[in-house]
């Protein structure tokens, strides 16, 4: 349940330097850093099965095209979120930002498809991925990241210009650019997403780029 969009995160992620401001909790922390919340991707169940053409047809902001994608497509603005909605009345939702607006959107997603005549109800809410990212604020030498914890990390600059680095625990996927910019996913709470950085940040820290 991956779909964050690494362009976008990387553009809004403002932690460089700027985030290292006084008033964050060092004890949660400790590298002054604080990662930006990006994507929230949950689902839910409605609790029936759907006519996604009937609901379609009736929704505002919906979109279903049955020969590209088998959901339909809903759109809220406030909070702005996507969700996929199922025959099968699985829902996916993403694009919140925090856990709390991801919950706010599934029920209103909830409302939208009950308000087009379905007998719905909002069930098994459940978190699948928090992506975050942050900036380091120095340059990463990637080549040797690579080769000091080859047993994690996937690096293969010719296809993909980031460094792979599966963490055991938590189970957390992180995206190093040697700009110093790092995406954090597949984190099932805001809590993994944190954890994973700290424990990042030091090795991040011994693979400097020299001569900066």
């Amino acid at each position: 349940f991956f779909f964050g969009r690494f362009p976008s995160c990387l553009q809004h992620c403002r932690a460089k330097r700027a985030a290292m401001t006084e008033g964050v909790d060092r004890s949660v922390h400790p590298s002054g850093i604080v990662p930006t919340l990006e994507n929230i991707v949950c689902t839910a169940s409605l609790g029936t099965r759907l006519d996604l053409h009937q609901l379609a047809r009736t929704a505002r902001n919906s979109e279903y095209n049955p020969r590209r994608f088998s959901a339909c497509i809903l759109r809220i603005k406030d909070p702005r979120a996507t969700a996929l909605v199922f025959s099968s009345g699985k829902m996916v939702i993403m694009g919140a930002k925090s856990e709390e607006l991801a919950r706010v959107a599934a029920q209103k997603f909830t409302k939208t498809v009950k308000k087009t005549g379905f007998d719905v109800q909002f069930l098994d809410f459940k978190m699948h991925n928090v992506v975050g990212c942050a900036d380091v604020g120095f340059k990463i030498d990637l080549d040797a990241l690579a080769a000091s914890h080859s047993e994690f990390c996937t690096y293969e600059p010719e296809v993909f210009p980031g460094l792979t680095y599966r963490m055991v625990s938590p189970d957390v996927v992180l995206l190093i650019f040697c700009s110093g910019k790092v995406v954090l996913t597949k984190g099932r709470k805001r809590e993994y997403v944190y954890e994973a950085f700290e424990k990042m940040y030091p090795i991040l820290d011994l693979h400097r780029q020299k001569n900066q």
